[in-house]
């Protein structure tokens, strides 16, 4: 680990140097409008400290996300063939949206997500998957934009350097593979929820990185169904939509409903499963998302079935056994995670006899079902903060862009990577 060498000092107050150095950084950032989130919830997220990578570390991410990609592309596919209601409902699927998961979309199979982010423990054994973010992902300016910013301002080589250009390529194979089977996109928009700073950005950021054409931004509360079309709502015009970007979860997008309580988000799957309008990620990232399917392809995995010898050495060396009952109690530690849990809500860590060791103090996801997973623990690492040094664990993510690996993000928080875990910046270690 090399950091900035100001730190706080032993009392807890701030170092005047290591403000002065991370305003350098942020300040100019924040003012532009690109990256204005580097405080959240009123605490530093965005740290001044580098985490220097070793090479061999970040290709082995690479490898792992690549092949692992592989993998799930081939487990959505068989979803999407061959599986009946009642095994999609378990995976977490909406009933809303059974239909639009099923949507398949020549040119876009060979891809499990158009943006997913897998995140990785490293490990003595190598690096392990924990979850895929493949519906919503986040993380993404600070990957391709702040990291190597930052990197510029301290003299350091950034790992993500020249990777902005494969969200391009992603999103121009998912417009081209839409048109295709759909006919002309002439109306793109990108949309988020508009006063979720993070979220608007991001969508923002990726707009302006896909190189589609005409492209612009909708706030989620500007969308409306109108004609049997999804449209956007200004001025007092509706304006339909042929494809939209979406920064909302699936699970969210089916529960939608107007202040008149009509579920606007069941209609607008239906929209999408009827091909009225083209939407990225696709639906069918959704069935990736869950980790109920890393319980599902882990069974598979041990009963010798369905992969391809590759991809059961790709999954015996990048996953964790992971199951939908406790196979570990009085063996190994574990963890519990909800099927569709974020930010490390609704996770509990466990010994091996059973023993909490760790829960998040979060009040969301605990209602839904729970995998079994065995527990790794993320490596530690020291870095500095505005309060002084800080002792965290560290734990990776890796963008599966367009089908093929992409930019690294790391965050550094507590033994259950939460919402509260601050963004650390990576360089290559020379």
């Amino acid at each position: 680990m090399a950091g900035d060498k100001q730190g706080a000092n032993a009392g807890g107050a701030v170092d005047a140097g290591y403000a002065a150095h991370r305003e350098r950084i942020y300040g100019p950032l924040r003012a532009e409008g690109e990256f204005t989130w580097d405080f959240m919830y009123g605490e530093e997220y965005a740290l001044a400290s580098i985490y220097e990578a070793p090479e061999e570390l970040l290709r082995e991410l690479a490898e792992a996300t690549e092949r692992l990609g592989g993998v799930f592309r081939r487990a959505v596919d068989v979803l999407q063939g061959s599986a009946g209601d009642e095994l999609l409902l378990a995976l977490g699927v909406p009933e809303a949206a059974l239909g639009a998961v099923r949507l398949r979309v020549p040119g876009l199979e060979m891809w499990p997500t158009v943006v997913g982010r897998f995140d990785f423990a490293a490990t003595a054994e190598g690096v392990k998957m924990l979850e895929f973010n493949s519906d919503t992902p986040t993380g993404i300016v600070e990957a391709y934009l702040v990291n190597g910013r930052v990197c510029a301002a301290c003299g350091r080589r950034d790992p993500n350097a020249g990777m902005a250009a494969h969200i391009a390529a992603a999103f121009g194979t998912a417009a081209r593979a839409y048109a295709a089977a759909g006919g002309p996109i002439g109306s793109v928009r990108f949309s988020a929820l508009g006063w979720h700073d993070e979220d608007a950005q991001t969508a923002r950021y990726l707009m302006r990185q896909s190189g589609l054409a005409g492209a612009s931004f909708v706030a989620l509360e500007d969308l409306r169904v109108y004609e049997e079309r999804l449209h956007e709502l200004k001025d007092g015009v509706h304006t339909p939509i042929d494809l939209l970007y979406r920064l909302h979860a699936i699970e969210k997008l089916a529960e939608d409903k107007d202040e008149d309580g009509y579920p606007t988000g069941a209609h607008v799957l239906e929209l999408i499963a009827q091909c009225r309008v083209a939407i990225i990620n696709p639906p069918s990232a959704f069935l990736a998302q869950s980790k109920a399917l890393q319980a599902v392809i882990w069974g598979m995995h041990e009963a010798g079935d369905f992969f391809t010898a590759e991809e059961h050495e790709a999954i015996r060396r990048y996953m964790l056994p992971t199951y939908l009952e406790n196979r570990f109690e009085g063996r190994v530690p574990y963890v519990t995670k909800p099927i569709l849990g974020r930010e490390g809500g609704g996770v509990t860590l466990y010994r091996a006899d059973g023993q909490e060791l760790a829960r998040d103090a979060e009040e969301f996801y605990w209602e839904q079902p729970m995998v079994y997973q065995q527990l790794v623990e993320l490596p530690p690492v020291r870095v500095e903060k505005l309060t002084g040094p800080y002792e965290g664990r560290l734990l990776w993510g890796s963008f599966l862009m367009g089908g093929r690996a992409s930019a690294v993000v790391a965050r550094v928080g507590g033994p259950i990577t939460g919402n509260l875990s601050c963004y650390l910046p990576v360089a290559v270690r020379e």
